[in-house]
């Protein structure tokens, strides 16, 4: 991809790692690497229904958002997704789409050996090939020089009203 991407050392690249776009046989995986982020970052784990609701919620979302997944031999160690949306149309102007990168997680074992500069990749090529004007993301602190490797900048142009106490969303 391009220049502007830190390089990731050969010596830590983990072989055997595939991307691909997320299908309904997927569900069960993504629901579980959602399940050790949550964990990962000292959330509830306990929750029976969970499942069932992340599997609504991919059903809801499946028009207008891409998952993709990574895996080491058949086995899911990461994933993140694209929520795409469409202008509203304008005479005389050509529809345009921008894309809302969301959920990038790689379990704790594989992080800074290239899985998520492989997720990256294959996200920002579809973005390129579907001709989105944009993609944007709301980064933790600690994502941000990842995201910054990736080409991401500051986002100068967009402006945000929260609502909700960031512990009620």
């Amino acid at each position: 991809m391009g220049s502007d991407r830190g390089a990731v050392p050969n010596s830590s690249v983990v072989t055997g790692i595939s991307v691909r776009v997320a299908g309904a046989d997927d569900v069960p995986a993504l629901a579980w690497l959602r399940r050790e982020w949550t964990g990962e970052v000292g959330g509830a784990a306990d929750d029976p229904g969970f499942e069932e609701r992340f599997a609504a919620w991919c059903a809801s979302e499946a028009g207008r958002r891409l998952i993709w997944i990574a895996e080491a031999d058949g086995a899911p160690i990461g994933m993140v997704n694209l929520a795409l949306f469409e202008r509203m149309p304008r005479p005389g102007v050509a529809p345009s789409r921008w894309g809302y990168l969301a959920n990038a997680f790689v379990l704790a074992a594989y992080r800074d050996r290239g899985v998520g500069r492989l997720l990256m990749d294959a996200l920002l090529d579809h973005a390129r090939t579907a001709g989105l004007v944009r993609v944007v993301l709301s980064p933790t602190e600690r994502s941000v020089p990842f995201y910054e490797r990736a080409g991401f900048g500051p986002a100068d142009m967009l402006l945000v009203q929260e609502p909700l106490e960031p512990d009620r969303q």
